[in-house]
């Protein structure tokens, strides 16, 4: 099993709107991939102020490292990244694998 985890900061200028409207978009893509066995998402909340301005977290659980390759390259994915990169100022990937 793998976690992929990622990490956004948004640009200032992105609306309340706009972000919104990219999270439930990005959640909609459990429903669109097979391989995507999870998705969660959550606002940090941290107080120890180490988040370098990031704010949105997605842990999304797949399969495999080659099934996270196929979601990478997945139609879905690669419209929903379209929608993102106007509004993406930073974003933080971290994978691993785990039983």
């Amino acid at each position: 099993m793998l976690r992929h985890i990622v990490i956004f900061k948004f640009n200032d200028s992105s609306s309340e709107t706009s972000i919104t409207h990219l999270i439930s978009e990005f959640l909609q893509l459990k429903n669109q991939i097979d391989s995507l066995i999870d998705i969660e998402w959550g606002k940090n909340i941290s107080p120890e102020n180490y988040h370098q301005g990031f704010t949105d977290c997605f842990t999304l659980t797949f399969p495999s490292l080659e099934l996270l390759n196929d979601y990478q390259n997945h139609p879905a994915h690669l419209k929903f990244q379209t929608i993102l990169k106007p509004h993406m100022e930073k974003v933080f990937v971290v994978d691993y694998i785990f039983d």
